[in-house]
């Protein structure tokens, strides 16, 4: 596909604006433990409502680039190579596969929120699991106990983040929808 020059403005500035609602969101956080509760995953499922898999990953490489060059992006405002090296890391990390397989489904099936609930829930585990082997190193604890503080606590909280965003991600979509044709 070939942008053409409103096609393309709207291509940036619409990526540009989520990756700074992920910013924004993403360092507002509880800490409950080695993992706190953060708004990182619900601004990366409402993100991928408004854009497509491809500007959503997109959206999600800037703001871990951004974490990584030191801007206070990630969960607790925090930021820098040794936030992905920490404990927390291979969470951050295990996003970026979510992002892009939870916006095939998204695409695909944006209306049908049950759907994308679960395939949100399905996804999520990519981060979850790849989280706990990193904070199981890290931290010099057994994969069990990792498992037990960086994910069982999470669990309902998440499912409340998939339904707000399978709520509000389709209301989103449809209201820039109109900006989208009107600027065309």
């Amino acid at each position: 596909m070939t942008l053409t020059g409103r096609t393309r403005t709207l291509f940036l500035t619409s990526t540009a604006l989520m990756t700074a609602v992920l910013c924004l969101m993403g360092p507002l956080s509880v800490p409950i433990g080695p993992v706190p509760v953060s708004l990182t995953n619900l601004a990366i499922y409402l993100l991928l409502y408004v854009l497509d898999a491809k500007r959503g990953t997109i959206a999600y490489l800037l703001y871990m680039l951004l974490g990584l060059m030191g801007l206070p992006v990630f969960s607790g405002f925090s930021g820098g190579p040794g936030k992905l090296l920490g404990p927390t890391g291979g969470y951050i990390l295990g996003f970026l596969p979510m992002t892009f397989l939870i916006g095939l489904v998204i695409e695909r099936f944006r209306e049908k929120r049950l759907v994308c609930v679960l395939f949100m829930e399905l996804f999520t585990w990519i981060p979850y699991l790849f989280g706990t082997a990193w904070l199981s190193r890290q931290a010099g604890m057994s994969f069990s106990a990792a498992l037990a503080v960086g994910v069982l606590p999470f669990l309902a909280v998440d499912l409340i983040k998939m339904g707000i965003a399978a709520l509000a991600g389709p209301v989103l979509y449809h209201r820039l929808g109109q900006l989208r044709e009107s600027s065309l």
